[in-house]
């Protein structure tokens, strides 16, 4: 068992700095919002990679292999992305003309049902996860010798990982509190929208051209 233990934590780690829309909202809820914040968001993610390794480990290899290659659902996540990063856009630009730094409070309230949902969320519409997982069970479960126990115990640890992590990184965004103004709070949220609206676009991009899929 801590044969595998040991071999999921790296992993976990490696997890952790993928990039992403979920890498970079992560970091962006915790300059803006907090330490609190930021976990409950990072739960959310999870609790969307549980149920993918769980989707995974129980569904049959073609099924999984026929859904995660299916445009459509690259088509559904890229167009919530991007319709997500364009409202969100277009309303800090209609804040910023009305805002001034001692309404900045206002920009950092903190709903942690919300930020549990939108990490769950974001990281769910990505199907590229499913993906992910499936060939991360395929690749390492022959060599668990597709034991349940052993299987649990090692995406446990991989998640464990990713989410001990997570909270070193989120406690180094932290710092950067100190440094917020409302002027500040917008940019940052302006240049997440414009990441969702990118990843957004590679999602379309990985249904429409099969091709890019494969070399990313």
């Amino acid at each position: 068992m801590i044969d595998d233990i040991l071999a999921a934590l790296p992993l976990g780690f490696l997890l952790s700095f993928m990039p992403g829309a979920v890498f970079f909202v992560l970091l962006e809820t915790s300059v803006v919002k907090g330490f609190k914040a930021a976990i409950a968001f990072d739960l959310g993610v999870i609790l969307a990679d549980i149920i993918f390794i769980s989707i995974a480990y129980f569904s049959s290899y073609r099924l999984i292999q026929s859904i995660k290659d299916e445009p459509a659902l690259f088509i559904f996540g890229g167009l919530i992305l991007v319709t997500y990063g364009l409202i969100s856009f277009i309303k800090q630009k209609r804040i910023a003309r009305e805002l001034t730094d001692s309404e900045a409070q206002e920009l950092v309230k903190t709903n942690y049902f919300g930020l549990f949902f939108k990490g769950f969320f974001l990281n769910f519409i990505n199907i590229g996860v499913l993906g992910f997982w499936l060939t991360i069970i395929i690749t390492v479960g022959p060599q668990l010798d597709m034991d349940r126990n052993r299987m649990i115990t090692f995406f446990t640890s991989v998640l464990i990982g990713y989410f001990v992590t997570d909270i070193f990184k989120i406690l180094l965004a932290k710092q950067l509190r100190n440094r917020l103004t409302s002027g500040n709070i917008l940019k940052i949220k302006k240049i997440i929208s414009i990441i969702l609206i990118v990843f957004g676009i590679l999602l379309l991009a990985q249904a429409w051209f099969p091709q890019i899929k494969n070399s990313l």
